[in-house]
């Protein structure tokens, strides 16, 4: 750096000088320093490309979008088309309309930590405890993703530990089911010619499948009758059904999948 100051001090308006001299504060933050020769270097025609686009990121980190567009568009003028100018005009004009709300980002923080917190950090039954660990259900935000019904349906698991854990959520003010409702899309949606066809593909009967006797009677009890239907079952859910097994579940995944359809899944 001393060695660009005394080529300054023999050519005060040497270019190139004036740039590294800037970029060499830029990088060791001296970002003021920076910026006067930065301006030093582009106060002269032609415009010095890189002097504009390293002033126009220092304007931008400052919050100075008018400078840094100015900077920009200097560099348009001469070089319309060049890659970098254009695309950084973009990314100067969106930063614009950007806004942080930091209140926001807090609280979505803090919901965050709620919904990672472990099942295992609240006191629940043995068989309460066992029943979740098998439906790989391991936090809080998992069970926003499955309903009372789905619960209830799994083998051992009934209206006393359903009561253990919406205790638990309401005192998070939170509720089964939740995400779900969440992800639905609203009945006022119009639905395009793609989604008409997935609507029809859904509505098929499970009959179709050709399932083993034994799948299609896990389904019956389940009352699934439809692909929808079985498309937002969980594996967990399928499981828990008196007599269904590994085998049966691995029937109708490759089932759903010649469809390109699969089992809801609780992430």
């Amino acid at each position: 750096m001393e060695n660009y100051k005394t080529v300054l001090e023999l050519a005060p308006d040497h270019h190139r000088a004036l740039f590294h001299l800037a970029y060499r504060h830029d990088l060791s933050a001296y970002e003021s320093a920076a910026i006067d020769y930065y301006k030093q270097a582009v106060a002269s025609s032609p415009a010095y490309v890189s002097a504009l686009l390293n002033l126009a990121v220092l304007y931008e980190d400052r919050g100075e979008f008018d400078k840094a567009s100015f900077c920009v568009d200097k560099v348009l003028e001469c070089h319309p088309n060049h890659p970098r100018a254009n695309l950084f005009k973009k990314d100067v004009e969106s930063s614009k309309t950007m806004y942080y709300d930091e209140e926001r980002e807090k609280k979505r923080s803090r919901k965050n930590q709620i919904l990672d917190t472990p099942i295992s950090d609240f006191e629940l039954s043995v068989r309460s405890r066992n029943c979740l660990r098998k439906m790989n259900i391991r936090t809080l935000g998992d069970l926003l993703n499955i309903t009372e019904a789905e619960l209830l349906s799994y083998k051992n698991f009934g209206e006393t530990s359903l009561r253990e854990i919406k205790a638990i959520l309401e005192t998070k003010n939170l509720r089964l089911g939740m995400a779900l409702e969440d992800k639905a899309i609203p009945a006022g949606d119009t639905a395009g010619p793609g989604v008409q066809e997935d609507q029809g593909l859904l509505n098929k009967p499970v009959d179709d499948l050709q399932l083993s006797v034994r799948a299609r009677k896990c389904l019956q009890k389940l009352n699934l009758h439809s692909v929808g239907e079985l498309t937002r079952t969980t594996e967990a859910e399928l499981l828990g059904c008196k007599n269904f097994g590994v085998t049966s579940l691995n029937e109708i995944k490759k089932a759903l999948a010649g469809l390109g359809l699969s089992l809801r899944s609780l992430d």
